[in-house]
């Protein structure tokens, strides 16, 4: 019987003659790169010693894949997506990252899941309805008051509070990052 410990470690566990036997098990995989790929990647990690100096998403992504050595298509293939929709990750200009493909990055690289996201798509993870309400109700507002005062209609400001209705990026930058 195999049992997972990490992405690419198990322990391999057997009953033998009534005694239990366990071995170390690791899965190595090595891609082929190819060599301007590789002066890709390397140029690309000099502009950045360490994950915790870059602010964008796209960037904190191609800058763990390389650190794993691994290809677009190799991350796209563990997340279960298309290697064409995990390019579009990598791409500077996108706001919104799926959670779920989140979560598998951050298995993938064996970091934290905070640790990929930005200000905005944590907004969204923690609950953007929830955050919504505490902030009117720490000013003491009505659905109706706080809507107005934003100059949001207040279908629209409900359906945010809701969580019914995902806040888009320049929005929440608009009404909620400095609070």
């Amino acid at each position: 019987m195999f049992c997972r410990l990490k992405v690419r470690s198990y322990v391999l566990a057997a009953n033998v003659a009534g005694t239990l036997k366990v071995a170390p098990l690791q899965i190595l995989k090595f891609p082929v790169v190819l060599p301007h790929k590789f002066l890709d990647a390397e140029k690309f990690n000099l502009r950045f010693s360490d994950a915790s100096e870059i602010t964008e998403i796209a960037d904190k992504l191609r800058w763990y894949r390389y650190q794993k050595g691994l290809r677009q298509r190799d991350v796209a293939d563990y997340i279960g997506i298309d290697r064409s929709t995990y390019i579009h990750y990598e791409e500077p200009g996108r706001d919104f990252y799926p959670k779920e493909h989140m979560e598998k990055l951050a298995e993938l690289f064996e970091v934290p899941l905070k640790d990929l996201l930005d200000d905005y798509n944590l907004f969204l993870l923690r609950g953007q309805g929830e955050q919504i309400k505490a902030i009117r109700q720490r000013l003491g507002l009505t659905q109706k008051a706080y809507a107005a005062q934003l100059g949001v209609p207040l279908q629209k400001f409900k359906r945010w509070e809701q969580g019914s209705v995902q806040i888009i990026k320049s929005t929440w930058e608009k009404y909620f990052k400095q609070t």
